[in-house]
């Protein structure tokens, strides 16, 4: 068995999402200590990801840690994992999926349909701009930045009428009765990668990945493989106002996802495919399709 260092951001989430890898790896015998960092996503809060370097600011110096070898591994969100990494990077593992869709937070109303019009819904993301406002046109959305606890706290200071957060970080900390609303997919189609964790290690770190082995999933790996496959091949970064979300219906992959101009209120663009898949790069050529789609459809 193996000694191995996990390199982690320090928000409450990531150090739970660490801490989960470390009690697996611990079962298996492997000793493990956790690295802490701060990132420069975590330090920039007043302007939004797309204008100062997309999500890669929330890797970046877990990967130097990586590379200078004071870790073996790092733990991601994997929404937050840029599509491609840096040259001698790899994404080791994908493991089981929390719920992938996205939750309603408010302290006054219990859906996003109940929220008067020109209320403040608090969100970052230009994918849930896009979807929120192609629900609810009539509502102001501003923006809002930092880890979830301060999300939540800038909204019970009532500065937001509602925000909106993934289900599975509120669930993970053992936050879930702050859900009011879980949105199904047809309403709001998920990120690309929402809810499921990565793990990435130096490219040639066999040891690692041997280790890593019994923590995949790959079922969701398949489904993660397909939505990030839409994201590449649309240029995709945290300033593309895109979702794509995949699911198993028998062996069938099914692969949905949705585009939408920040810009200016215009429908949604929409695509979808299935396929039979077993492999990664049939995921891969799926989300290819349905990036085509998306573009014949008037996205760019």
């Amino acid at each position: 068995m193996s000694q191995f260092t996990i390199a982690t951001r320090e928000s409450r989430l990531a150090l739970w999402q660490a801490e989960h890898v470390k009690a697996l790896l611990e079962q298996r015998g492997h000793q493990v200590t956790l690295l802490g960092m701060t990132t420069r996503g975590d330090q920039i809060l007043d302007r939004s990801l797309s204008k100062v370097g997309g999500k890669g600011l929330f890797v970046k110096e877990l990967e130097v840690a990586l590379e200078e070898g004071r870790a073996d591994l790092a733990v991601h969100s994997l929404k937050d994992v840029p599509m491609e990494l840096p040259d001698g990077f790899t994404l080791a593992c994908v493991m089981e999926r929390e719920d992938p869709r996205d939750a309603f937070v408010s302290n006054r109303f219990a859906t996003l349909a109940d929220l008067p019009h020109g209320a403040v819904v608090g969100t970052s993301s230009l994918r849930r701009v896009v979807l929120v406002r192609a629900l609810r046109p009539d509502l102001r959305i501003e923006p809002l930045r930092g880890n979830l606890d301060t999300r939540l706290r800038k909204l019970d200071e009532g500065n937001y009428d509602a925000i909106v957060l993934a289900a599975a970080g509120l669930k993970r900390l053992g936050l879930g009765q702050r859900i009011a609303q879980v949105f199904e997919p047809v309403e709001m189609l998920p990120a690309a990668g929402q809810g499921a964790l990565g793990i990435e290690v130096r490219s040639g770190r066999d040891d690692v990945i041997a280790a890593l082995a019994p923590l995949e999933h790959h079922a969701t790996w398949l489904c993660v493989a397909a939505e990030r496959a839409v994201s590449r091949a649309m240029g995709g970064s945290c300033s593309m106002p895109l979702a794509a979300h995949a699911r198993f219906d028998g062996e069938y992959l099914q692969l949905e996802a949705a585009w939408g101009d920040p810009e200016q209120p215009a429908p949604l663009v929409r695509a979808r495919c299935a396929e039979v898949v077993g492999e990664l790069h049939q995921a891969a050529a799926l989300g290819t399709v349905v990036a085509s789609r998306l573009r014949a459809g008037g996205a760019h």
